[in-house]
């Protein structure tokens, strides 16, 4: 059985940051689509659609039938360990410094052997489950895990590498003010976070749930104001090389489009908090986090922005607001490739319309500050890069997914 994982013990200051390392990251057009299913947290393989088999590893052709005709479907994820072993060394330099790793043979139900990497608790022979995750270097990888829940098993040494468990790792959460941060960051010291810090502009004027909020024992407010570039540094300063996760929260949001205003001050302001602000986070805490990516049980982990779904198609009601979006997730994607060198994973959690006072006027169904906090701590923990929360997130990524151009005619409407 998989041990507790212990508190790290206190850093020697003197001593060096261990080097990021990333496992070998080239990989063909058709495996990157199975890391995009990975990204979503979801475990697919190639299926036939000639003679209906199902190939691994990904490739051109189907290995039965010779049929060009291969696509990424969901597939059962059983399956049977037949074979396993232990690498206890390796030329790879990212391998050699986390050895030993267990590997396997795993006969899937749907048909093919896969090798994997076995969790610790997997007894061999035995049944598994085997889900498909991102690697330091943003690629899929399999892993074989029990079929179910064992004590302790998210601190096995080998997940906790291709996830971003909060465990016994320090979160800054940027806006305490909101009710989706003050959710979040109860939710991350629920999880077991061993300090959450939490920000808030202008800490001199306090709020009515500030009191709430510092009650949890291992919490910390901060004065931090996405808006103000010296505010975020001098932060930075502070506490820069601690984070080793970061959630942003803070947006600010107003109805309305382009011919619906005049002026573009509002707008102003939505780039500022949403773009701008998301900008100053990744360059004052984004290169120690690169950094620290290998720096023992409490290394640097993951970049978190929480972000509306319709940054992927414009909603003309809040038009300028998800123009903002479409900016932040394009930073992200620019951000994402910047962090993997240091094995940070860079995560986007979409939701559907908040229930909040700016979109009172939106028909349901909204989303609550309690669905997203629990939807980023899942993501944390289950490793998956992006995350859509709430039915009308999930509903508006399955019509992008399908078509752009109809989803944009559709809320245009």
């Amino acid at each position: 059985m998989t041990r507790p994982l212990p508190p790290p013990k206190k850093k020697d200051p003197q001593k060096r940051t261990r080097a990021p390392l990333v496992p070998p990251g080239a990989r063909s057009r058709a495996a990157l689509r199975m890391t995009a299913a990975a990204a979503l947290g979801t475990f697919r393989l190639q299926v036939c659609a000639a003679c209906g088999a199902a190939a691994y590893p990904p490739r051109d052709a189907c290995p039965k039938c010779l049929s060009v005709d291969l696509a990424f479907r969901d597939v059962p994820d059983g399956g049977e360990v037949v074979a396993h072993t232990t690498v206890r060394t390796s030329t790879d330099l990212y391998f050699r410094e986390r050895t030993p790793w267990r590997v396997g043979t795993v006969a899937l139900d749907c048909g093919p052997a896969v090798v994997a990497f076995l969790h610790g608790d997997v007894v061999v022979p035995g049944r598994v489950r085997v889900a498909a995750k991102l690697d330091k270097a943003g690629n899929a990888v399999l892993i074989a895990l029990p079929e179910s829940e064992t004590p302790h098993m998210r601190d096995d040494p080998l997940l906790r590498e291709l996830t971003a468990s909060p465990k016994h790792r320090r979160a800054l959460v940027t806006d305490g003010r909101s009710a989706v941060g003050r959710a979040l960051a109860a939710a991350l010291a629920r999880a077991g976070a061993s300090i959450v810090f939490v920000g808030a502009a202008q800490l001199w004027k306090p709020f009515p749930e500030e009191a709430e909020l510092r009650a949890i024992g291992n919490i910390e407010i901060v004065p931090l104001d996405v808006t103000d570039t010296t505010s975020v540094s001098e932060l930075a300063g502070e506490i820069g090389g601690k984070v080793d996760i970061l959630v942003n929260t803070a947006e600010h949001v107003r109805p309305g489009g382009v011919l619906s205003r005049d002026g573009i001050t509002t707008m102003r302001d939505e780039f500022e908090a949403n773009v701008f602000g998301l900008t100053r986070l990744a360059q004052a805490f984004g290169v120690a986090m690169r950094a620290r990516g290998a720096d023992g049980t409490n290394n640097a982990a993951a970049f978190v922005d929480v972000l509306p779904v319709h940054a992927l198609a414009n909603w003309p009601e809040f038009g300028a607001f998800s123009a903002a979006g479409a900016a932040r997730l394009s930073l992200l994607q620019c951000l994402r490739a910047e962090m993997r060198p240091g094995g940070v994973r860079v995560m986007s959690v979409f939701t559907g319309p908040l229930d909040d006072d700016w979109r009172q006027t939106v028909p349901p169904p909204k989303v609550t500050p309690r669905q997203v906090a629990d939807a980023v701590v899942r993501a944390l923990e289950e490793g998956i890069e992006d995350s859509f929360v709430g039915d009308v997130a999930r509903d508006v990524a399955q019509k992008w997914r399908q078509d752009p151009k109809v989803l944009e005619r559709e809320l245009g409407q």
